[in-house]
């Protein structure tokens, strides 16, 4: 009987044969989590085991109080959506919980071969789990020979001389980067959020925008101007995107405001994702209206221009 919250959730899996697992938390899915799992489902078909994905919902960090807070650039339903996308068998999200976390390697092992029936684990080089990172390859490899299960070492995937990881996003994202974020990804990084009623000011100048609330946590690029693809009711439209604190009207609230270029209608309430392509500039202070819409009009002209080479 499942008595405890992992062993709750662990046991809505039920496997119908032996697995191959990999662990983590996979924040943006990016090239090096894809390798993983490419490894994976190597490792699975080679073995006839089933492909399991073991991911956290809360990062590990904020709850062993070693930073505050960490942004996160997936939630867990669009972190779910990409790892179901490349093509495994099942995907085990668990609450990572102070319970959880003194759990020893010996026990969360143990576990995971009671309840998702563990044969093969793969893993990056630098992988750890258990209560003070105890469960590193080489105690693996020796708890594997004892309980029967392999391990396997998945080199960590480089882009120009560094490895991929999360951690790289999150600094591209800080400094506006977005191309680069979508190497390190695969894919371009999106914000997605329900559009929320302003202050309309977009619109008396001529460019009417949609103001999204991301999610909280959600990490966002650095300050600035961007030119993008913004997809609403199944169609993606070109666009450009303000994040910031409108400095040219003293707001003092974090925004991210959306121009839908040859676009009219309401949007109030909808979900709206942004996927962003170029950086176009710093944000900026103006004069005044008139000297902001003069640059407006430079911003969508060149991302018109931008977006056209990079089709949404």
């Amino acid at each position: 009987m499942a008595n405890t919250l992992v062993e709750e959730e662990l046991a809505r899996v039920a496997p119908q044969r032996d697995t191959a697992l990999t662990i983590g938390v996979f924040d943006g899915v990016h090239l090096g989590h894809r390798s993983l799992v490419a490894g994976l489902k190597q490792r699975a078909a080679a073995a006839g085991l089933a492909s399991g994905v073991v991911t956290f919902h809360h990062h590990p960090r904020v709850v062993l109080a070693q930073q505050p807070q960490v942004s996160r650039l997936t939630s867990l339903q669009e972190r779910i959506r990409l790892l179901e996308s490349l093509g495994v068998d099942y995907i085990v999200p668990l609450s990572f919980t102070s319970e959880l976390s003194r759990l020893s390697p010996e026990e969360f092992i143990s576990l995971l071969s009671r309840y998702l029936r563990l044969r093969a684990l793969v893993i990056g080089p630098d992988f750890a789990l258990g209560k003070g990172r105890k469960g590193n390859v080489k105690a693996l490899r020796a708890l594997g020979e004892e309980m029967g299960f392999s391990v396997d070492v998945v080199p960590p995937m480089m882009l120009d001389g560094k490895v991929i990881s999360s951690t790289a996003v999150r600094r591209a994202l800080d400094r506006g980067e977005v191309t680069r974020v979508s190497q390190l990804l695969g894919r371009r990084f999106s914000i997605a959020g329900l559009v929320s009623p302003g202050d309309s000011r977009g619109k008396t100048l001529g460019f009417p925008t949609a103001n999204i609330i991301p999610g909280e946590g959600q990490a966002l690029p650095a300050d600035g101007v961007y030119a993008a693809w913004a997809s609403a009711g199944g169609a993606a439209h070109p666009a450009v995107v303000n994040i910031g604190l409108r400095p040219t009207f003293g707001s003092d609230q974090r925004l991210v405001e959306v121009h839908l270029l040859d676009f009219e209608g309401d949007l109030y309430g909808q979900e709206l994702a942004v996927e962003m392509v170029e950086r176009l500039r710093d944000e900026m202070r103006f004069a005044g209206a008139e000297e902001l819409k003069g640059q407006l009009a430079q911003d969508v002209e060149q991302a018109r221009t931008i977006l056209r080479e990079n089709g949404g």
